[in-house]
Order: structure tokens, then C-alpha cells, then sequence
């Protein structure tokens, strides 16, 4: 398959973003930047596999906080209370994450409307009040302390710059991978799905197993980031994890842009970076996040990044239609 993906010019856009990866930590001092960027990177892998779900298979799911808290609490029980080795941890956090996601999907997503809505809705209230209600394993609304932070060999992470390169080699990885996919023959299917499930069952495209299949890819991408958020914190807690997360990594899709890997970073910066400003007026967040969304869907309907694209696109072809015009007069 990864034959399918150098065929494509974005891999001028993926060896810009391994340069940018590389060399940015030299032009930020600040810790907090590095906070900032690692969050950023960790909602970027969560929004990436929503997209592929949303943007590319026109399924909306709003239940990732759920997938990205059980990838947290799997890694952080098993290594705490169970002495379990970290990348095995999150290994078996990522499959069992996927097995639970499918277990969601699989009746849902073999229902019409909007049932897959209501049902990753309530999937992460549940979860949601599990995590703080089963005290013995996760800690409680107290949270989970002590979790130990990842390290390969003798390299610990244990700062904000070594976890930096960590957390962005994740995203690379998973838009890397998210890419592949999406150039390759079931990447075409999911966009037969998101035009027309009618029209993609006439092809021979078994639309309810690909909207399983990628609503279980989307979830285990959440369980990844959710397994580096709580090795790189060391601490977890329920209110991570909420309904509000939730929306924040959908308004994130729709933002960027929905069908587009770029917009996926480049909503999930944009959000993250404006959360972390209005953390002094914590009490209008919910507020500005609303009106922003509005002024997006109002304006720019196909995101940001999408949309201004479209529109230098739609601007080059009038003034080439233009400049034809010129030269059949002439």
C-alpha cells in the first residue's frame, strides 16, 4: 500500500512537516510552548481519525472523548496497578479500545439517521461516569496519579521537549498512515459512502462494513493519543475526558475542514492555541467556541484551510478563463 502514497505530491507536504517538527523546538523557549505544541499534537491524532470518519465516510460520531479517555485509563491501570510494560499497555489499550468501538458500531452503524449520534452520545456519558465512579481501579474523580512516563531503551521521556518529539512523531505517523489509506482503494470506498451509500452498494462496496471498519480505525487513532496524553501528564481524570472534549475535537473537523488531512492539524492548532487563550475567561468558553463555529459554517462552510484553498483555486481558473478570452480576441 505504500506504493499508493508515494505516487502523490503530498510528500512535499510531509517532508515539510518533518523538517518543521525537527528544527521548531530550536526557536521555542518557553515551556509553556511546549505544552501548547504537545497538546496541539495530541488533539491532531484524534481529530485525524475523526475526520477519516467523518469528513471522508460521512459518519458523525460524538463519543471520542470516551475512545481518547479509555486509551488513558487502559494504559494508566494497567502499568499502576498491574506493573504492565508501557508499550504493551498501549498496545492492548489501542485493541481493546477498537473491540469496544466495534461493539458500538456494529449494530449502530447498520441503522439509517442518526444513530450512531445517539449512540456514541450516551457511550461517553457512560464512560464518562464509570471512570469516576469505579474507584478501585481508576482512582475516582480523584484521578489516577503515578502513571510513568514512556522510554525506549535508556531515553526517558520525562520533559516537555522529549515528549515533544514523542507526541509530533505520532502525528506524523498517523497522518502518514491516514494518508495511505485514504490514496488507496478503500479510501475510495469511504468516499463513495460519504456521496451516496445507495450508489456505493450498487458498485459491490459493503457500505456497513466500511463504516464499521473506520469507526474502529477512528477510535483506536483516540486510544494512541489518549495513551501518550496520560504517559506524557502522568496524572488522569475523569474531567478530561467529558462530553465538551468531545465537541471540541469535532469543532476541530469541521474548522479544518472535513475530508482533509491538513485541515485536521490545522484545526486542531487553531483551537487548541485560541482554548488556551480564553483559559483566563474560562466562563465565556463555551461561548466563543460557539460563535467561532457559527462565523466558520456561516463564511467558510468547508473549513478554513479548505476554504481559502477553494478559493485561490476558483481565483486562478477565472483569470486563466480571462486571460483565454484575451487571446481568442487578440
Amino acid at each position: 500500500m505504500m506504493n499508493v502514497f508515494f505516487k502523490h505530491k503530498d510528500i512535499y507536504g510531509f517532508a515539510a512537516l518533518a523538517i518543521i517538527i525537527i528544527i521548531l523546538p530550536v526557536f521555542v523557549e518557553s515551556k509553556y510552548y511546549f505544552i501548547v505544541l504537545n497538546v496541539i499534537g495530541l488533539n491532531t491524532i484524534v481529530v485525524v481519525g475523526l475526520n477519516l470518519l467523518i469528513g471522508f465516510a460521512g459518519q458523525i460520531s460524538l463519543g471520542h472523548a470516551a475512545f481518547y479517555g479509555l486509551g488513558s485509563y487502559f494504559s494508566g491501570i494497567l502499568t499502576v496497578n498491574y506493573g504492565f510494560p508501557l508499550w504493551p499497555a498501549m498496545l492492548v489499550g489501542m485493541l481493546a479500545t477498537g473491540m469496544i468501538a466495534y461493539l458500538i458500531g456494529y449494530p449502530s452503524l447498520r441503522l439509517r439517521g442518526h444513530y450512531l449520534v445517539m449512540a456514541t452520545l450516551g457511550f461517553g456519558i457512560i464512560v464518562n461516569i464509570l471512570m469516576g465512579e469505579l474507584e478501585h481501579f481508576t482512582g475516582g474523580h480523584d484521578g489516577l496519579i503515578g502513571i510513568p512516563q514512556l522510554s525506549i531503551g535508556g531515553l526517558t521521556f520525562d520533559n516537555d521537549l522529549k515528549n515533544f518529539y514523542l507526541i509530533w512523531s505520532f502525528v506524523f505517523l498517523s497522518m502518514l498512515a491516514a494518508k495511505n489509506l485514504l490514496n488507496s482503494r478503500v479510501g475510495r470506498a469511504l468516499r463513495a459512502v460519504h456521496g451516496s451509500e445507495t450508489a456505493a452498494n450498487s458498485l459491490g462496496i459493503n457500505t456497513a462494513d466500511y463504516k464499521v471498519k473506520v469507526f474502529v480505525l477512528s477510535a483506536m487513532f483516540a486510544s494512541i493519543s489518549g495513551s501518550l496524553y496520560a504517559h506524557y501528564i502522568t496524572f488522569i481524570s475523569p474531567s478530561s475526558y467529558d462530553f465538551y472534549y468531545s465537541i471540541q475535537v469535532v469543532t476541530m473537523v469541521i474548522v479544518g475542514g472535513m475530508g482533509s488531512l491538513w485541515g485536521s492539524l490545522f484545526g486542531a492548532g487553531v483551537l487548541t492555541f485560541i482554548s488556551e487563550a480564553l483559559h483566563v475567561a474560562k466562563q465565556y468558553h463555551v461561548i466563543a467556541y460557539g460563535i467561532f463555529l457559527c462565523l466558520v459554517l456561516v463564511f467558510l462552510p468547508e473549513g478554513i484551510l479548505v476554504g481559502f484553498y477553494n478559493f485561490f483555486l476558483r481565483r486562478k481558473a477565472r483569470k486563466l478563463i480571462k486571460r483565454g478570452e484575451h487571446l481568442k480576441i487578440s
